[in-house]
């Protein structure tokens, strides 16, 4: 009997009868490598209003300064606090999507994060607007695994697959690309609410295509329980890690302002691993770190994520800050990278089968490692080719090109059961290393310039906060030769 790709999950077929039967028929009367590639179309579309949302809110920060009276911590924590909700409870959207199935998720979790766009539009004061975006970075957190595991049981393991992997990958770095250039257009257009509210509508069509396209998959079998405390503890040690990080800028290392959130964040953290080896049913079974490529990978991914994160921040900053871009001009500078980003991401699915992954990983990285020190030689003075379009092609094109491949080697080895629980420890690992990775190069930055806000000192600041960004690439490269498995996944 000839095989059927599936669209929901990879371990068996859902009852005819169920409640998703409706909302699926129509997928099913279409060919099917043109049902797979609705799913693969929905499902990016979701992960891009993710990653859209980390960088969309650069451009208009001075707009909210100036609006809701937000300090300069203040306006950090706009970025932050998304990144930290979206970081501390991936790990629990991904079981979710397990237990509760992978479309109800990706539709609870996109309702949610369309909502809370919509009230951070509104926002009257800057305590609603970071209320709104905590909320936004929760609703990510269960829309973003989803949308991973509904990619990977869609599609049959093979080539294929690692195509599909590389798109989702490639349109969810656009979206972090591509935010500088919306924002702008938005803030320069309408007002900085715009880069709120726009997901308001997009949200929406995106919804209707879920409904109509995507089928329901559930991996997990037996009690549907999911691990709250775990939950609470991770969360609340990343947010309190981060804000230990943000206090050094104000009071230095060694004041107990800052030793004190710092050890409470390292506490809470430790609590939750301790939790997880003594729970029943964790949020993360400490078992799947057995497997050295998925630990190895996840590693690689939150090293990346400690540089790339902030890159559109401080270039965003940079370009208004210092060469006087307004917003939409500061949005069009950065497109060439959003283009290289892409580029990166789809070679990546092209260069596996022969090289395999470790090698093509390294490869982007090491590429983007050279951006990075390319961009650390910015001054005050600098020129558009030189100073933001030329190394802001090579970190994206490096980066592109090695997250692809860590994704891959990160989901791609482990059990279907396990396969929401690999998502949202791959996108926790990306997410957390670029919340703590911009508190932490914010600091220094801030150290080298010491208040001042004349373009010289300023780009003094971001140009150390690169060099800092280059020796954790390194690092990253160090780590993956070492520790990635040489025989490694070629798909």
């Amino acid at each position: 009997m000839p095989h059927s790709p599936r669209t929901g999950s990879d371990t068996g077929p859902e009852s005819p009868t169920g409640p998703d039967s409706a909302a699926s028929a129509p997928i099913s009367a279409l060919p099917a490598p043109l049902s797979l590639w609705l799913v693969v179309l929905v499902s990016s579309a979701g992960q891009f209003l993710v990653t859209l949302d980390v960088s969309v809110v650069n451009v208009a920060l001075p707009s909210m300064r100036e609006t809701l009276g937000l300090s300069a911590s203040g306006l950090q924590w706009v970025v932050n606090v998304y990144s930290i909700a979206l970081a501390g409870f991936m790990l629990l959207g991904g079981r979710a999507a397990d237990l509760f199935g992978r479309k109800r998720m990706f539709l609870v979790g996109l309702a949610l994060f369309t909502v809370a766009s919509l009230a951070g539009g509104l926002a009257q004061e800057g305590g609603q607007l970071l209320a709104a975006r905590a909320v936004q970075g929760l609703g990510a957190a269960v829309l973003s695994p989803a949308s991973l595991t509904l990619v990977t049981g869609a599609v049959p393991a093979g080539p294929a697959r690692t195509r599909a992997v590389g798109t989702w990958t490639a349109v969810g770095a656009a979206g972090g690309a591509a935010g500088g250039f919306v924002g702008g257009v938005l803030v320069d257009l309408l007002s900085w609410r715009w880069v709120l509210l726009i997901n308001v509508p997009v949200g929406v069509l995106v919804l209707a295509g879920a409904l109509r396209w995507l089928t329901e998959g559930r991996a997990a079998a037996g009690r549907r329980r999911l691990d709250l405390p775990g939950a609470v503890l991770v969360t609340a040690g990343l947010a309190t890690l981060a804000y230990g990080i943000v206090q050094t800028e104000e009071s230095g290392w060694t004041a107990s302002a800052t030793l004190g959130p710092l050890a409470a964040g390292l506490l809470l953290l430790a609590v939750f691993v301790a939790v997880e080896a003594r729970t029943a049913e964790p949020l993360m079974p400490l078992r799947i770190f057995r497997t050295r490529v998925v630990s190895a990978a996840n590693t690689a991914i939150l090293m990346c994520g400690l540089s790339s994160f902030s890159t559109w921040f401080f270039m965003t900053l940079y370009a208004q800050n210092v060469l006087g871009y307004p917003p939409l001009i500061a949005g069009l500078a950065f497109l060439p990278s959003s283009v290289s980003v892409i580029a990166g991401s789809k070679l990546a699915p092209r260069l596996l089968p022969r090289f395999g992954a470790r090698k093509v990983a390294a490869l982007g990285v090491l590429i983007a490692t050279a951006g990075y020190g390319w961009q650390s030689t910015m001054t005050a003075g600098g020129t558009y080719v030189t100073a933001i379009l030329l190394p802001g092609i090579l970190m994206m094109f490096g980066m592109g090109l090695g997250t692809t491949s860590l994704v891959v080697l990160a989901t791609g080895n482990v059990p279907a059961a396990d396969a929401g629980l690999a998502s949202g420890l791959m996108n926790t690992s990306r997410t957390m290393g670029g919340a703590l990775g911009l508190a932490a190069l914010s600091t220094v930055a801030a150290s080298v310039t010491q208040g001042s806000t004349t373009p010289e000192a300023l780009t003094a600041g971001y140009a150390t906060a690169f060099r800092v960004a280059v020796g954790v690439l390194l690092t990253t490269a160090v780590v993956m030769a070492v520790w990635l498995p040489k025989s490694d996944h070629k798909a």
